[in-house]
């Protein structure tokens, strides 16, 4: 039951510079029963998907450890837009151009409402756009775009295996539709039968013609004697 619970928990990667904003984030999806990791920045983020591999020249790779994390599957991921280096947009749009992760739902917060601003992480392909700070029922509203990535992950393999399920019902109906050596066991078994039947009918034929012409026989001359 604990590893069936844990496969339907959904992993949620936290992206915030302040403190307080990534605790308060922690607690709201936890209450959720949702798994929560948190960075500080948005360079972290990308090393945590493994996204950043190419943009450093590093001796060690730094995705060797993401891709180890990134195995356990994010199916959301909230940022700040106001953060020093790089933005939430710019995180966006990193995400949205990587064709492993662009169906992972991205969520911007900010506590600064500029309509532009908004509007141009959501043509970008932003989930939602949230005032900080965020609440309950904002949590609430994500869980329909978290479900739809458990749903990707685990019904699409399910389709394949129905095809192949239907094919190979498919093949198997057809021998079975072919060879049918029942109905042939059954017909020797009726001829079988129709035969003792005839032939213990032409015993019982017998039997009746003999013990009938016996007493025919006797009576006309038992008769034909007291005539006389």
């Amino acid at each position: 039951m604990g590893m069936a619970a844990a496969e339907q928990q959904f992993h949620i990667l936290a992206v915030d510079d302040s403190l307080i904003d990534r605790k308060l984030i922690e607690r709201l999806f936890r209450t959720s029963a949702c798994q929560v990791t948190t960075v500080d920045s948005e360079n972290k983020a990308l090393e945590f998907l493994g996204l950043q591999e190419h943009e450093h020249n590093h001796p060690n790779p730094p995705c060797a450890c993401p891709h180890n994390h990134q195995e356990v599957e994010v199916n959301l991921i909230i940022t700040d837009y106001c953060m020093p280096g790089m933005t939430g947009y710019d995180l966006l749009k990193k995400i949205k151009e990587s064709s492993s992760f662009r169906n992972i739902p991205v969520v911007i917060m900010s506590s600064e409402n500029v309509p532009s601003r908004i509007n141009r992480c959501l043509e970008e392909g932003a989930e939602e756009f949230f005032l900080k700070p965020v609440r309950l029922s904002d949590v609430n509203k994500l869980k329909p775009h978290m479900m739809k990535t458990k749903c990707k992950s685990f019904h699409e393999p399910e389709k394949i295996v129905t095809k192949e399920n239907q094919e190979s019902s498919e093949i198997e109906k057809v021998p079975s539709e072919q060879s049918q050596p029942q109905p042939k066991i059954e017909l020797d078994s009726i001829e079988q039968i129709q035969q003792i039947q005839q032939s213990q009918g032409n015993n019982n034929k017998r039997k009746s013609i003999e013990e009938g012409l016996s007493p025919e026989r006797t009576r006309p001359r038992y008769s034909g004697l007291t005539t006389v």
